[in-house]
């Protein structure tokens, strides 16, 4: 009789709990530090909100202290918990910036050290986290974190995490593209370059198949129905160098050059004149990635000074989000006597008429809405909002306003 082939054994399944933090940080600059105090107890400024761990997060700094019992003595610091959540857990470290360059930094952490309670828990939206008495603030006033009235903090969240791994779901990493350094340095060694633009007095040397691709202009000039694929030589009119130069770059690597850069090297320009010119090349030689990059680094920057030429900008090339935001930025009453002060101002009020009466409409709905007038300024305060969990170093919990 014969014997049945014995079948083999299966191997034994396993898997793997794996507990860890995502960790994340945000830095934030406080300036005119003196002309924060005398907020009050329980007033504060705050940072904007950023992303650690799948959550939100943000820094609240009181000038005068949290609590009306320390007498402005101490300087408050908090981290909270800005987004929805139950029982979130994390670590944190809170670091008061050396400005001497000594890096003699005032340092609140927990990643290098072991915890007896374990990850603070945050229970809900408006948890915090954070010291009552961070800094005695006549010290703070004399000391090296203190520089031209200003101060800087970092805040680093570390965020628990728990996964389990199977032999079915580890993961090998596979890095990030890096396909734009790879055509950067291709132009900046100049390999195989085959057009030459002549810029001003300077030149500027590329690959029209690289350009082709990324640009319907330059497709059309190299090989469209009238293209020339055999040019070799191109002089390019009403677009300065730098501009110029950083458009190319952008091209090949599909990221914003540094503009701060690009901005030094012609000293009468600031970063804004820079991407104002960027955002009209980019426009002119259709890349409208790049134009959008441009239009949301603009809304950044936008200042007293500059927004009535952005907004000038904005509508001679049909940016209705950048526009929107120009005229919001200057509708606000704190800012519109600074901005009808300037050289743009006045040159919209010869160029462009139309745009003063989007402005007055505008101002007309700010005006109706005081509560938008407070979110434009930055004002913090403790006025109606909802009690939060306060976290103290000492892991006490207790109930608060801020």
């Amino acid at each position: 009789m014969a014997i049945p082939p014995q079948t083999p054994p299966q191997p034994p399944s396993w898997s793997r709990s794996v507990t860890e933090t995502v960790r994340g940080s945000h830095q934030f600059t406080v300036r005119g530090f003196s002309l924060a105090k005398g907020m009050g107890p329980g007033r504060y400024l705050a940072s904007d909100i950023f992303a650690v761990g799948g959550y939100h997060w943000a820094v609240y700094l009181y000038p005068d202290g949290k609590n009306p019992e320390d007498n402005a003595n101490y300087v408050s610091v908090f981290v909270a918990l800005a987004s929805d959540g139950a029982d979130v857990r994390a670590l944190f470290e809170l670091t008061l910036l050396d400005q001497s360059g000594r890096a003699r930094h005032k340092v609140h952490s927990h990643f290098d050290r072991a915890l007896q309670a374990g990850p603070y828990t945050l229970k809900y939206r408006g948890s915090m986290w954070g010291y009552k008495r961070f800094y005695r603030r006549s010290l703070l006033e004399t000391s090296d974190f203190l520089k031209n009235d200003c101060l800087v903090m970092n805040c680093t969240v570390g965020v628990v995490k728990n996964r389990t791994e199977t032999p079915k779901n580890i993961q090998i990493h596979v890095p990030p593209s890096d396909m734009g350094r790879c055509f950067k340095e291709l132009l900046s060694l100049g390999i195989g370059c085959d057009i030459t633009f002549e810029v001003g007095d300077e030149k500027v040397r590329a690959h029209k198949w690289i350009l082709a691709a990324r640009s319907p202009v330059f497709k059309a000039q190299f090989f469209g129905p009238i293209g020339k694929p055999d040019l070799r030589r191109v002089v390019v009119e009403d677009v300065e160098p730098v501009v110029f130069k950083a458009m190319v770059n952008f091209i090949y690597a599909d990221e914003l050059p540094s503009i701060h850069e690009l901005a030094g090297s012609v000293s009468m320009w600031t970063s804004t004149v820079v991407v104002q010119h960027l955002l009209a090349a980019a426009d002119r030689y259709g890349l409208d990635r790049l134009r959008i990059l441009c239009e949301a680094k603009l809304c950044d920057e936008l200042t007293p000074e500059t927004v009535a030429t952005t907004l000038a900008l904005a509508e001679q090339h049909h940016c209705a989000e950048l526009k929107s935001s120009c005229l919001k930025f200057a509708a606000v009453r704190e800012n519109l006597g600074a901005v009808m002060e300037t050289e743009g101002f006045n040159y919209l009020e010869e160029t462009c008429p139309s745009l003063l009466s989007d402005l007055l409409a505008t101002v007309a709905v700010v005006d109706d809405d005081p509560a938008s007038v407070n979110r434009k300024r930055g004002v913090c305060g403790n006025e109606g909002a909802a009690p939060v969990e306060s976290v103290e170093a000492s892991e006490r919990r207790t109930r608060r306003r801020v």
